[in-house]
């Protein structure tokens, strides 16, 4: 399986994290998520799952923040297209992210919420699975729960580092 999300100069577009328009924001945060190409999965792929983290958030909160996960994503998709988060969100299943911390407690707790990174330029990692069935989640799962449910029936997995910049 290959996953492929088009950057600009190497980096995660602008409209997808820190610097989007004002009307792709919901309490400060970017809430527009990004295409993903998907070619070559599994013959039987039931479903895609993803996890969208960023580790170099570490030294600035203390954990790796998570920023989208979903799963339950037909199978039949060879894009995850732009914005699906919100406007296909019926069509998929979406966990919670890092703001539904008890130690952030920010909005909004599920579906994508882009890179803003405050320091430096961080490497965003997303990781998308091909599944061998449709898994037995409901919207605002945690992400230890994914893995729980995914144990045994991942096929294929692939990884992209995706850079998004501070400044």
């Amino acid at each position: 399986m290959q996953i492929n999300v088009k950057l600009d100069h190497g980096l995660l577009p602008d409209k997808y994290g820190k610097f989007a328009p004002e009307n792709n924001l919901l309490a400060g945060q970017p809430i527009t998520s990004f295409p993903i190409q998907i070619e070559n999965a599994p013959r039987d792929t039931k479903a895609f799952a993803l996890v969208l983290i960023d580790h170099d958030s570490i030294p600035v909160c203390g954990f790796t923040w998570i920023h989208w996960i979903a799963t339950n994503i037909p199978a039949d998709w060879q894009t995850i297209p732009e914005n699906a988060s919100i406007e296909l969100k019926d069509r998929f299943i979406q966990g919670k992210n890092s703001n539904a911390s008890r130690f952030v407690n920010g909005k909004p707790q599920t579906g994508y919420i882009g890179p803003t990174p405050p320091d430096q330029t961080h490497d965003y990692e997303l990781t998308v699975y091909a599944l061998d069935q449709i898994l037995p989640l409901k919207n605002g799962y945690w992400l230890n729960e994914f893995f729980h449910a995914a144990k045994g029936h991942i096929l294929d997995q692939q990884t992209l580092t995706l850079p998004s910049r501070a400044n």
